[in-house]
């Protein structure tokens, strides 16, 4: 008689509040693991994919836009006779070829060699400080020198060239490893876009000048560039890049010797002695 009262009313409070909270709190956590495993896919596509294939190839970009950009600029320039136009036209005209040149030694599948910012100094750096230290120097053997000084010009402007690059490639060579090349074309071309900017004001303000002959020194200078100044300092510091690293190298081994006898001395005592791999 007692037992019969107290058993129903149980059964039936734990059969009837406890099944309804009980899916809503496990389908809750449920929940919750399902969008974030399904977001780690795209996360890991994402990292694959952030260099994608339109920048990879953005040196033809850079050369069509560029060719379009001067021929429309110097075209206006021609119809409307605005002088003011003319840095404009200077500047398109001297830098699309270079900086097509850099983009295309840049790009990669996996994404930039060098870090943008890292380029990006080493042109506006390297291009003042070549022109600069080259038009003093040149200045100062053609007084010391007189019409001989023209057989230094090559050794002074290369020399110039490489002194902004070199600093990069020591401040940030860690960076830049494999991409030392990628340091030479940028001073290059940082170079290269100054001194044609210079060469066509000069033809433009010559005796037997004139716009004639600015478009065809800035065409000329367009397919002379490539295979001079950026090329040349690119192959110099891509070669004292590699100099740099077969040295190093050649260090770590050598003092690998020293460092397996110290790390075998260690572990007798206990201690722990980790010897850096020379790679």
């Amino acid at each position: 008689m007692s037992e019969q009262p107290v058993i129903p009313p149980q059964a039936p409070t734990l059969a009837g509040s406890g099944p309804p909270p009980m899916p809503q709190a496990r389908s809750a956590p449920r929940a919750g693991p399902a969008p974030s495993l399904a977001s780690t896919p795209p996360a890991g596509s994402a990292s694959t994919a952030r260099y994608p294939w339109y920048l990879r190839f953005s040196w033809i970009l850079a050369l069509v836009v560029g060719t379009l950009a001067y021929v429309a600029t110097f075209v206006i320039m021609l119809l409307t006779r605005n002088p003011t136009i003319l840095p404009t036209v200077l500047l398109v005209g001297a830098a699309t070829i270079p900086l097509t040149v850099l983009l295309f030694a840049q790009s990669s599948r996996v994404g930039p060699l060098v870090p943008t910012r890292t380029v990006l100094v080493t042109v506006a750096l390297g291009g003042l400080f070549g022109i600069c230290a080259a038009g003093l120097e040149e200045t100062i053997a053609g007084l010391l020198l007189g019409k001989a000084s023209i057989l230094l010009v090559g050794v002074i402007e290369e020399t110039a060239k490489l002194v902004v690059p070199l600093i990069v490639l020591g401040l940030a060579h860690r960076s830049t490893r494999g991409g030392g090349v990628v340091i030479g074309i940028a001073a290059g071309t940082g170079f290269a876009v100054l001194e044609t900017m210079g060469y066509g004001f000069n033809a433009l303000l010559s005796r037997s000048g004139g716009l004639g002959a600015l478009d065809s020194t800035l065409i000329l200078r367009g397919i002379l560039v490539p295979a001079g100044h950026v090329a040349w300092t690119g192959a110099i510091c891509a070669a004292l890049l590699t100099l740099t690293i077969l040295a190093h190298r050649a260090f770590v081994r050598r003092a690998l010797p020293p460092a397996g006898k110290v790390a075998a001395g260690t572990r007798s005592t206990g201690a722990e002695y980790t010897i850096p791999s020379p790679r």
